[in-house]
């Protein structure tokens, strides 16, 4: 088992450093615009290696080394260098010279010998694409003698007319297949698998309708590609799932005047609900939103987006990911959940059920709690919902006071409550009476605006021209987005990152593995493009500093 662990080790190391080497590329690709870094191939051809049964599959379309200039501090250069360190191998000098435009990293099995009494070994495949055969040959000969002279116990076989080799002790096999590609594998069985893969076709990945009808959706020029296959993906997990709606997922990295585009499609075989009709600008509210907002919220019609296939993907994700959505919901929006737990009430349900029109929900970055904004486009079923609200605010013990804010009037939920002060001299208390702001709201242009405080309130009113609409920062986030679309997830990180560092602890670990890109992160955008016949697509825009 610490022999499995140890291959293992090796290729999450590798997995890592080839989300890296893709990622770190992009910092300053247009800033030094070398014009031959394009993708080799639009899709990978390791697939033919690859089980269509594959939960995971990961490809980089391009050679590491045509990244090389893009790099800053020598990232690449260390990555390469303390991948190869513990095997004996110099990368430049022993895999540079043969090493092609494609790296796929795939896990081709969930159990290698399908015995559950031994507990799940998955079966993980690397393939290499060479460009020059014998050199890479040599180079499998190499790290395997090297191994050899290290003590390793070393078998070789013939197999439908490839070599093997593998390392009994340290289980690690490799093989050079046809003129085309080097694999490694933490079993021969792997190898042998993906021999016949290639030998039967109608067993490898190429073949799969689920594979092929996803393949059809990847935009041109991608430079990585990832592919799931759901079900098995839920199953490796040991997970199951109560609504299990999309069957695929392909994900497709691709390069961007301002930093890097991710685009994935959904596949199902269902009938696709789009919550609302597709935007070709974004919504007006986001006018009222300061452009200092950390998170930012927009789209149009709230009131359908419980029974989208938006909010089913939703509920699979956060299902898989927590366990229940409620939890995810509790850590990423605790500003909101606290509203709900705090009036007694269900957004969804009580507030999302009358906006049919265009919506922006924003959170203000505050050292502790952070404050929020939700706007919304005026209609009879808006104000019959703050009639609601004012309702349920009078049930809970809240008086409904009017303000006047910069010559606007202003509706507040408040709340009286007493505060004791020093004793007089029979040492009788003294009390004060306090009002407490729960909320507010008023109407401005088309609008019904709704806060959590006076002074975000304040901002909305007195503040011009300066919103999140007119910030530039989102304009060119948004310029990357595909238009129509259901609208904007809108994160800046340098504001929200220590918010999200307090409700997801994890998120801290992950930010050590991949600080390159993380330090050099701006912002994040996500988009839904609606639908598609049996696909769900969305985006995912990562702005980058200094692109």
């Amino acid at each position: 088992m610490n022999r499995q662990r140890s291959f293992i080790g090796f290729i999450v190391a590798g997995a890592i450093a080839l989300l890296v080497i893709a990622i770190a590329s992009f910092y300053w690709f247009f800033a030094k615009s070398p014009a031959n870094l394009t993708a080799s191939t639009g899709q990978p051809n390791a697939t033919i290696f690859v089980s269509k049964l594959s939960p995971v599959m990961v490809s980089l379309l391009a050679n590491p080394d045509r990244l090389q200039a893009l790099e800053r501090e020598g990232e690449l250069s260390k990555l390469k260098t303390s991948l190869f360190a513990k095997s004996g191998i110099d990368y430049k000098q022993d895999v540079q010279p043969w090493l092609g435009n494609e790296i796929t990293l795939a896990i081709t099995t969930l159990d290698i010998d399908r015995d559950r009494e031994n507990g799940q070994q998955p079966g993980y495949l690397l393939a290499l694409a060479t460009k020059q055969p014998e050199k890479s040959r040599e180079f499998v000969e190499l790290l395997f003698s090297k191994r050899a002279l290290g003590g390793a116990n070393l078998a070789v076989e013939q197999y439908k007319g490839v070599k093997l080799i593998y390392d009994n002790q340290d289980l690690l096999a490799g093989a050079i297949v046809g003129e085309g590609f080097v694999l490694f594998a933490n079993d021969p069985k792997v190898l042998r698998d993906a021999i016949n893969n290639v030998q039967a076709p109608d067993l490898n990945l190429t073949s799969s309708p689920e594979y092929q009808k996803a393949t059809k959706q990847l935009p041109k020029g991608g430079l990585a590609v990832a592919f799931l296959n759901l079900p098995i993906v839920a199953k490796w997990q040991g997970l199951e799932l109560p609504e299990q709606i999309y069957d695929s997922e392909i994900i497709s990295l691709t390069l961007n005047p301002k930093g890097l585009l991710a685009e994935t499609s959904f596949l199902t075989s269902s009938e696709i609900v789009s919550p609302s009709s597709p935007l070709s600008k974004p919504v007006g509210a986001l006018q009222y939103v300061p452009a200092f907002a950390g998170l930012a919220i927009s789209g149009s019609n709230l009131s359908n987006l419980g029974n989208s296939d938006l909010a089913k993907l939703w509920r699979q994700a956060t299902a898989t990911i927590y366990g229940s959505q409620e939890d995810v919901v509790s850590r990423l929006a605790k500003p909101l959940a606290d509203v709900q737990k705090r009036w007694g009430i269900n957004l969804p349900e009580d507030v999302f059920s009358w906006v049919q029109g265009e919506y922006a929900i924003a959170l203000l970055p505050q050292e502790q709690t952070p404050h929020w904004i939700f706007v919304v486009e005026k209609s009879e079923s808006v104000e019959q919902g703050v009639a609601r609200l004012d309702a349920i605010a009078s049930s809970n013990g809240l008086s409904i006071n009017p303000l006047t804010i910069d010559k606007q009037k202003i509706s507040a939920w408040t709340e009286l409550t007493t505060a004791t002060t020093k004793t007089d001299v029979k040492h009788r208390p003294s009390f004060n009476i306090e009002t407490k702001v729960l909320g507010l709201h008023t109407n401005l242009g088309n609008y019904e605006i709704f806060t959590s405080d006076l002074e975000t309130m304040n901002e909305i009113l007195t503040t011009k021209d300066n919103s999140l609409i007119d910030n530039p920062n989102f304009q060119n986030s948004i310029a990357a987005i595909h238009q129509p679309n259901q609208g904007y997830i809108y994160l800046d990180w340098t504001k929200s990152q220590n918010l999200l560092e307090r409700q997801v602890p994890i998120l801290k670990l992950v930010e050590v593995l991949g600080k390159p890109f993380f330090d050099n992160l701006r912002s994040l955008t996500v988009s839904s493009y609606g639908t598609d016949t049996g696909a769900l697509k969305g985006g995912v825009f990562l702005q980058l500093n200094n692109s």
